[in-house]
């Protein structure tokens, strides 16, 4: 009898097996990933034409920026790239519990970059530089679309900062009940390919947004 039990787990896990796709889930998350791009691509080149033909009134603005803030969000990220990649690393070596950890620093540095610019806009805020405020009325029209940019872009990265964070702490649960094994990872992998574009994001963002003065 328990024979027979042990017969059909072990045909159960064979059937799951045979209709997983890793490739193809791979390969959504990256089509998936290049429609990101384009969005981001887009605006960046919206940011860059509209520099070329405002670089006095963005250097303006760019100057307001806190760069201290930006080099250290830039350094989080691309720590918490790192963990995630050894994460996925120490999920393929069986140290579950490390892949956690690992896993758990990702969601930290996102939650340290997020605090940072929640200061950083709080700031600009108690400045009047934001679209309505006191402060941003009186600017000229360059500096004006300076900060719109640099609103809504920061903001939408923000926001896949966000639902970055949410997917990796999925990941991490997973991982703990045993979904995510050392030879089922994918889930893991693709949370970690959406994180590498967050802060690839970033990178671009950065130099544009904070060193152009």
């Amino acid at each position: 009898m328990s024979s027979s039990i042990s017969n059909s787990a072990i045909t159960a896990v064979h059937q799951v097996d045979e209709h997983r796709d890793d490739g193809a889930s791979k390969l959504g998350m990256w089509l998936f990933l290049f429609t990101e791009l384009i969005l981001f691509g887009g605006l960046f080149l919206v940011y860059s034409i509209y520099r070329l033909m405002n670089p006095e009134a963005f250097a303006a603005g760019s100057s307001h920026l806190d760069v201290s803030i930006g080099a250290i969000n830039t350094i989080v990220l691309i720590t918490s790239s790192a963990t995630v990649a050894i994460s996925i690393t120490a999920i393929q070596l069986k140290r579950k519990k490390l892949a956690i950890n690992l896993l758990l620093v990702t969601i930290l540095a996102a939650a340290i970059f997020m605090v940072n610019k929640y200061f950083e806009w709080g700031h600009k805020f108690e400045l009047g530089l934001f679209p309505g405020g006191d402060a941003f009325n009186v600017l000229e029209g360059g500096e004006k679309l300076f900060y719109v940019l640099y609103y809504f872009m920061t903001g939408l990265h923000g926001l896949h900062v966000i639902i970055g964070a949410a997917l990796i702490g999925w990941v991490a649960w997973e991982v703990k009940v045993g979904k995510q094994t050392h030879d089922n990872f994918a889930f893991l992998e693709n949370a970690g390919l959406y994180w590498h574009l967050v802060d690839l994001i970033w990178i671009f963002l950065f130099p544009l947004m904070y060193l152009i003065a």
